[in-house]
């Protein structure tokens, strides 16, 4: 059916007036605009002949105002709907591009106006059935094509199946194809990675094999070579080699793995065995070595000191000549560190015997060349004047010789190669003998600065760790074995310097003092040792001095005749001096002790011999106390321990003054003190107006008290005087003695005046004034 006839069909359409269209159709364009602005898109539209309304937008193109929803505090919104956005609506969801084409040729082919849009649209519909029921005859029409169509569809489904099943078998095969070739490709990879392995396995046995290689020469060297020193190099090099040959086969430097293999252990084995070899030749060579290195020192007698003449030692050329196997003993240490133990004591012993050896000559010639006179050691016997000319002698030459001992062996004792000798100790040994020992400290003194305890024999150094500690004490017993001895050489200068003059070893316990002193900051241990068993030997020998004076003291005591001044008081005298000048101002320690005990025993001596003649007991003291005190007067000064002793004897001087004094006054006037004591007795019981009432204390007992008593006052103080001037045997003291006793009676007399002028005021008696000067005109 064509559309040829559809003018001549049409139906009229509805009387619609123009107004009325474009009313109509800006509502629907409206609408759509809200369902567009609320849902996003066009709704589907039923029943609207969308032709029309399409045509009449192409024609009129209006801009159609819309009401948006009342906003928060807003009023209506008016926007304007674009022909874009219609046009592209009306595409979208009602016809394509290419029915839009095909509708407008269809309406071309019309002569039709817009207003028989109606009629247009139902002659579509009639035309439209009118194709569809072709349609269904033309394919009623055609069964037999389409029953040969579906017999070939059949055909090709089984044509399908059977291929299907072809490509099911082939997927099968082709799976069984890729096992095979991953099969392939695994064994591949595993055979690349033992060829790797393999290659690498090579490289490491090869390395191995250089580590278990013994080079020849070394082997010869250290089996069967020579250690003179043009060989050294060689022997050094073979000992690295031999260090680092068993430090290679160690863990980690090798592998754990190799350590159970065979070849490694049987290597091993026998670098053991040449290290052994080795060690033991090294350690027989080195021993004869210093014995004949000491021994052709030894046998050199010039290098020794002789008659006439002090010689220094000298150990630079022993020294230059042990430094030549010093890298040798490092690495001794680094293969067997138990082979420097005998070793070192071979080392020491031989140095012991050149050191004693050197010092023993040194004293020798040191003792035979020092002229100087023996001094008396009786200081504290015997006659005053016996001993002053011996007193006397310069031994100064002592404590020079004393002096230069010290000078000479203490630095060569610490260590020759620092040109200061308060340097660190041993430096030489330490690093020869291959000690592992820290910094030294001061002794006694730890690294953090507290004192150590008594444990460190020789206050060498401080150390934390265990193998510090060892060596430590492998170093202290290398040391004793080094000077074992040698302190008795120095004895022997001191023990011949106290036979001499005894008082000399004040000077020198103050020199070792001083060396002491010395080495407090950066000190030798073992120095300090030696100095300190010195210090105490001179202080042994001053103390067997001052018990020698003791016992010398002593002996005064059995000799019950004595009479006047004991001949050691003047005598210590001399001797506290004596000490003083050797003293200079130090060692007080140890001559203070020396006064403590001698200034003791003479005081108990004293004591002791006067009361052996209770007559003389107060005379016999007051002599010595004041000759002690006019003795040390000077000395006293200036020391301290002198001055509690003078104090000490000034009093009691005085306490005998006293006594002897108030006896002579009770002898020559006994009846005027003991009425006035007897009236002091009856004052405790009796009233003083009452006494003169009592039996033997009236008035006129009082008067014949006082004129036999008075009457011959100047005769009775002239025998007091004369009395008192014979029991003196030092007469410089009478002066002074008969101030006191004139003091002593005038106190006395002024009591008794003032006890008569209470009891007996009525009585007349001479004035104090009277008395004195009395006295003073005697």
């Amino acid at each position: 059916m064509g559309f040829d006839n559809l003018s001549s069909q049409s139906v009229a359409p509805p009387q619609w007036t123009m107004r009325n269209i474009d009313d109509r159709n800006r509502i629907l364009f409206c609408i759509l605009n809200v369902c567009k602005e609320a849902f996003g898109r066009l709704p589907e539209v039923v029943g609207i002949d969308v032709v029309e309304m399409a045509l009449w937008a192409k024609e009129n193109k209006p801009s159609v105002i819309t009401q948006k929803n009342q906003q928060a505090g807003h009023g209506p919104v008016s926007t304007r709907v674009a022909e874009s956005d219609l046009k592209v609506t009306v595409e979208k969801y009602l016809i394509s591009t290419a029915e839009e084409d095909d509708m407008e040729a269809l309406l071309g082919s019309y002569v039709m106006g817009i207003g028989e849009a109606e009629a247009f649209s139902a002659r579509l519909k009639r035309e439209l059935l009118a194709l569809e029921a072709a349609n269904v005859h033309a394919m009623l029409e055609s069964e037999p094509l389409v029953e040969e169509v579906l017999q070939g569809l059949e055909a090709a489904t089984h044509c399908v199946d059977d291929m299907d099943e072809w490509l099911g078998t082939f997927n099968v095969k082709l799976r069984h194809i890729r096992e095979d070739i991953e099969s392939i490709e695994t064994r591949n990879n595993k055979l690349e990675m033992h060829s790797v392995n393999n290659k690498a396995l090579i490289q490491e046995l090869d390395k191995l094999l250089e580590r278990l290689c013994v080079p020849s020469e070394y082997a010869t060297c250290m089996s069967r070579g020579k250690f003179d020193e043009a060989r050294m190099t060689q022997n050094i090099e073979a000992c690295e080699w031999l260090t680092g040959a068993l430090r290679g086969l160690e863990v980690p430097n090798l592998d754990s793995t190799y350590g159970n293999m065979r070849a490694v252990k049987e290597k091993r084995a026998e670098l053991e065995k040449l290290k052994a070899t080795f060690v033991r030749r090294a350690s027989g060579f080195l021993i004869k070595y210093f014995a004949n290195l000491v021994d052709s020192v030894m046998s050199d007698k010039n290098y020794f000191s002789q008659r006439g003449q002090l010689k220094q030692p000298d150990h630079a050329d022993l020294r230059y000549k042990c430094r030549i196997y010093a890298h040798l003993l490092q690495h001794l240490k680094s293969l067997d560190k138990n082979c420097l133990l005998p070793l070192r004591k071979a080392y020491c012993s031989s140095l012991n015997l050149l050191l004693r050896r050197e010092a023993r000559e040194f004293a020798n010639e040191l003792r035979a060349s020092t002229k100087v006179s023996i001094s008396p050691t009786t200081w504290l016997e015997g006659s005053p004047g016996g001993n002053q000319i011996g007193n006397s002698t310069d031994t100064s030459g002592l404590s020079d010789a004393y002096i230069k001992m010290l000078t000479i062996f203490i630095p060569l004792l610490v260590d020759e190669f620092f040109p200061s000798w308060l340097k660190r100790q041993s430096s030489f040994l330490a690093h020869f003998m291959c000690f592992e020992v820290p910094a030294l400290v001061p002794p006694g003194v730890g690294a953090n600065g507290n004192k150590r305890g008594s444990n460190d024999d020789l206050g060498i150094m401080n150390m934390d760790s265990n193998d510090s500690k060892a060596d430590l004490q492998s170093l202290n017993e290398s040391l004793q074995d080094l000077l074992d001895g040698i302190h008795e050489d120095f004895y022997a200068v001191v023990d011949w310097a106290y036979k001499i003059d005894p008082l000399r070893c004040i000077s020198m316990h103050l020199i070792t003092e001083r060396y002491l002193s010395g080495q407090q900051a950066d000190a030798a241990g073992f120095v300090r040792v030696l100095l300190g068993y010195l210090a105490s030997k001179i202080s042994l020998q001053f103390n067997r001095f001052v018990d020698e004076a003791c016992h010398q003291i002593e002996r005064n005591e059995h000799n019950v005749r004595q009479m006047g001044i004991l001949p050691y008081i003047p005598r210590f005298a001399t001797l506290a001096i004596r000490m003083e000048q050797y003293a200079q101002g130090q060692s007080r320690d140890l001559v203070d002790q020396a006064y403590t005990k001698l200034v003791s025993i003479i005081f108990v001596t004293l004591e002791k011999v006067a009361q052996t003649d209770p007559k003389t007991y107060d005379i016999f003291l007051l002599e010595n106390y004041a000759a002690f005190l006019n003795s040390l007067y000077d000395v006293a000064n200036f020391v301290p321990t002198l001055a509690k002793f003078y104090q000490q004897a000034s009093g009691a001087y005085e306490e005998a003054c006293m006594r002897h004094i108030n006896m002579l006054i009770h002898s020559q006037f006994e009846r005027l003190f003991q009425f006035a004591r007897k009236i002091k007795d009856l004052m405790f019981t009796v009233s003083p107006e009452e006494i003169q009432f009592q039996l033997g204390l009236s008035k006129m007992e009082f008067r014949k008290m006082l004129k036999s008593s008075l009457s011959g006052f100047d005769k009775s103080i002239a025998a007091m005087h004369k009395k008192l001037q014979k029991s003196l045997t030092s007469q410089e003291l009478l002066p002074s003695l008969w101030e006191m006793c004139k003091k002593a009676f005038m106190d006395k007399y002024v009591g008794i005046t003032q006890l008569a002028a209470r009891i007996y005021p009525t009585e007349s008696i001479p004035s104090v004034s009277e008395i004195r000067n009395l006295l003073a005109s005697l």
